[in-house]
């Protein structure tokens, strides 16, 4: 990429000029520029490293890289996404650096890495990793670059020794995983030394002002947006859900003091404004934001949100998107059955879906997107039905709206109450009748790659062995983009003996007594908050998780 790209940046802070000691860094994103630039959290994480006089930053994605003067002392990456593993070992490699922390040298920089793949679990790619930051960072990165600054002279092991004293600074090599064999269950991940904690606590930053766009560029995958971090985590927690119960407690920034101002900061360099967070319009002064876009002088103003609850689409807020350059919204429903609803605690009624449905056409919207979900523990096969009944019905009350059902498959995920539960060997065949029927009725369908699903359970409930397999699909390719669930298969087969089989990560119902690869992880909530809850959705509906779903019913 041209060295021209910086004339297109329109930065949003003033970065530090370095003092001659400074510390060489080199912040990485695993992946194209134009997507690393549109994440906010390597936005906002950059400019804090830049900001520092003590550091000299420079960024690296896989077509670009920022020169630098010297070899970095620490080499961070921000991990996204699961599959851009291979990326990161890549970009190791083009380095000369070892992939696997244990065979780097006082030589080599210490890596570290941070995002949310990271934070859920990363054991299956702790052995390329010198140090993990586990949550927010907002008071963790700077808590951890004053406390290498204090060892930055030691060898590497006494670096890391003091590092882990950082809560929230995770040290994979501090930590030794048994298991009952080599391909048997994980039996602890316990400290090597007494310098290494127990348990390693997520960090959680409880202030009021979350994040925004440090920088706007027309390079980036959303072209000149700037983001503002509206809310964080969800009050909603439906109980599989990763975004919600990881980033616990659901916090809001003030509109006038902290939202605002963020806001019209963004609008000095551009027009386009995308309010991100799990539940954006949950917001307790969402209307004051409208109300703040309904200004005449902000007629021009581009605005996107993320995914709208159901029942806070109003047709005040449709008409507000519709006038501000936005003609489509997405709800996310999981399921058309209130039975299923309830089991995941998703306090959705049908009347509310309805209720959008009428409000996103009298805004002026011309298409409503919905997010769908099979798969999920305890669901039967008239839970389906009820999905394609939804989406006639919806045609009905709204008739002109363009509607899409896009599915996925229920994927386990650490932190969650179902996280003990496994990926349902018969969804894709649920996606396949979902598809054959809306298609019959004319109603947009997109499903997710239930291969797709299958490639997530593996890593998000992957242990350390996990990442034997992970390197064997490498060498299958030179990205993972066209990976398929058959190599992981064929890996796992090439291993047999040395870990358990793909279903025991992809399928199997855990034991809620074992210890899970991310046991030795405190999360926002404790043990026995996580197995109520999951006693709390089956108890509801009389259903053993464990049971077999009902045979395929006939066609509706």
């Amino acid at each position: 990429m041209s060295p021209a790209l910086f004339d297109e940046e329109r930065l949003l802070f003033t970065p530090a000029v370095p003092a001659a000691e400074a510390v060489p860094v080199v912040f990485a994103f695993p992946n194209e520029y134009a997507v690393g630039i549109t994440s906010l959290g390597y936005q906002v994480i950059w400019a804090m490293l830049a900001s520092r006089p003590d550091l000299r930053v420079s960024r690296e994605f896989t077509d670009w890289r920022e020169a630098s003067r010297n070899s970095p002392e620490l080499l961070g990456f921000s991990l996204s996404w699961e599959l851009d593993y291979a990326n990161l070992l890549n970009l190791l490699e083009q380095r000369r650096i070892p992939i696997h922390a244990e065979q780097r040298t006082e030589e080599h920089p210490l890596v570290f890495g941070g995002g949310p793949v990271l934070t859920a679990n990363p054991e299956p790619f702790a052995s390329y990793f010198d140090l993990i930051l586990l949550g927010d960072g907002e008071e963790l990165l700077g808590e951890f670059l004053d406390a290498y600054q204090q060892v930055r002279n030691s060898d590497r092991w006494t670096q890391l020794k003091h590092l882990a004293q950082v809560p929230g600074v995770y040290v994979p090599a501090g930590y030794q995983a048994t298991y009952a064999a080599a391909d048997g269950p994980l039996l602890a991940v316990e400290p090597v030394d007494p310098a290494f904690p127990a348990r390693i606590t997520k960090r959680t930053f409880r202030g009021n002002t979350l994040s925004a766009s440090t920088v706007v560029t027309p390079k980036a995958a959303w072209e000149n947006i700037y983001m503002v971090e509206t809310v964080r985590s969800c009050p909603e927690m439906c109980r599989f859900c990763l975004a919600s119960y990881l980033t616990l407690p659901f916090r809001t920034p003030d509109v006038e003091t902290s939202l605002i101002p963020a806001i019209e900061r963004g609008l000095q360099v551009t027009d386009r404004i995308g309010l991100l967070g799990a539940s954006v319009t949950q917001h307790p002064e969402f209307e004051t934001l409208l109300d703040y876009f309904a200004r005449p002088e902000h007629d021009q103003v581009r605005l996107s949100l993320a995914s709208v609850r159901a029942g806070t689409l109003t047709e005040k807020l449709a008409r507000t998107l519709t006038e501000h350059d936005t003609h489509s919204v997405t709800i996310a429903v999981e399921s058309g059955s209130e039975r299923l609803r309830q089991l995941i605690n998703k306090k959705l009624d049908q009347e509310e879906i309805r209720q959008a449905a009428r409000a996103a056409k009298a805004g002026g919207l011309k298409a409503m997107k919905l997010y769908g979900m099979v798969g999920i523990p305890g669901e039967e096969w008239s839970d389906l039905e009820h999905t394609l009944s939804l989406m006639q019905d919806l045609r009905r009350v709204a008739p002109g709206l363009r509607l899409t059902l896009g599915c996925s498959t229920f994927v386990p995920k650490a932190h969650t109450p179902f996280q003990w539960s496994g990926v349902d060997a018969g969804a894709e065949k649920k996606l396949k009748f979902l598809q054959k029927h809306l298609g019959k009725a004319g109603i947009d369908f997109r499903p997710e790659s239930y291969n797709g699903s299958v490639i997530q359970a593996v890593i998000s409930r992957g242990d350390r062995r996990v990442a034997q397999v992970l390197e064997r699909v490498r060498q299958y390719g030179s990205n993972l983009e066209s990976a398929s669930a058959g190599s992981f298969r064929r890996a796992f087969k090439e291993l047999r003996g040395q870990l358990p089989d793909l279903a025991f990560y992809v399928h199997a119902e855990w034991s809620i007594v074992g210890t899970l690869p991310w046991s030795h992880l405190q999360g926002p909530l404790p043990l026995g908050t996580l197995l109520k809850h999951r006693s709390e959705a089956f108890s509801q509906q009389d259903l053993d998780p464990q049971s077999l779903v009902e045979p395929e019913p006939a066609q509706v």
